[in-house]
C-alpha cells in the first residue's frame, strides 16, 4: 500500500479514519496539513484536529506546495495529507488555473504513489450536491472533482467514507468485469 484515498462528505469521518489507518501502521507519521487559521473558527477547528493526532507525530502545515514537502520527507515515513479540499481552495483563491491545479495534483499524486512509505490522502466529494449558483463555486467544484479523480487513478486503494464507514471504490476495469459477469449471471435466470 503506497497511496490510499479517502473521499467523503463533510464530517463523514474521513480524517478520523486517516488517523486510525496511519496510527495502525507502526511507522513514524508525518501529518501534512493544508489549512490555515484565517479566522477564529478555523483556528479552533485546527486546534481540535491537532489534539486528535498522536503526540509523536510530526506536523507540517503547508497550504500550497505539497509536492516540494512530500519530495523532501523521509520516504519510509507514513504520511497523512489532510486535505485536498482545502488545498484546491487555496489554489483557486490564488487564481491558479484549473488545468494547472490538476497538473500539480498529478505530480503530487505520482510522488505519493511512488513512495515506499504509505500515504493516506483525505478529500471531500463535493460533486454530489446541487450545481453552485456562482462561477467561482462551480470552478472550485469542477476542479476538485478532477483532482480527486487524478488521485484516485494513482491510488492503490480508494474509499468513499459515509458516516464513518468505508465503501471501497473499484477501478473502472474491475467494474466492467463485475458488470459483465452480473449480466451473464442474470441472463441465466431472466431479467434484472
Amino acid at each position: 500500500m503506497t497511496l490510499k484515498l479517502l473521499l467523503g462528505g463533510a464530517r463523514s469521518g474521513k480524517s478520523s479514519l486517516a488517523l486510525s489507518i496511519a496510527g495502525s501502521l507502526g511507522l513514524p507519521v508525518t501529518f501534512l496539513a493544508t489549512a490555515e487559521a484565517l479566522d477564529a473558527e478555523m483556528a479552533e477547528r485546527i486546534a481540535r484536529h491537532r489534539a486528535e493526532r498522536a503526540a509523536g507525530w510530526e506536523t507540517i502545515e503547508e497550504p500550497v506546495e505539497l509536492g516540494s514537502v512530500l519530495a523532501r520527507l523521509d520516504p519510509d515515513r507514513a504520511v497523512v495529507l489532510d486535505c485536498l479540499t482545502v488545498w484546491v481552495s487555496n489554489l483557486v483563491l490564488q487564481d491558479v488555473d484549473g488545468d494547472e491545479i490538476v497538473e500539480r495534483a498529478a505530480g503530487v499524486a505520482a510522488l505519493a504513489s511512488g513512495r515506499p512509505g504509505p500515504v493516506v490522502v483525505v478529500s471531500n466529494e463535493v460533486g454530489s450536491g446541487i450545481v453552485p449558483a456562482d462561477s467561482l463555486s462551480r470552478r472550485y467544484r469542477d476542479t476538485l472533482g478532477r483532482v480527486n479523480a487524478t488521485f484516485a487513478a494513482e491510488a492503490a486503494e480508494a474509499y468513499l467514507v459515509v458516516a464513518g464507514r468505508l465503501l471501497e471504490l473499484s477501478r473502472p476495469e474491475t467494474s466492467k468485469r463485475v458488470e459483465t459477469s452480473k449480466r451473464v449471471e442474470t441472463s441465466k435466470w431472466g431479467r434484472e
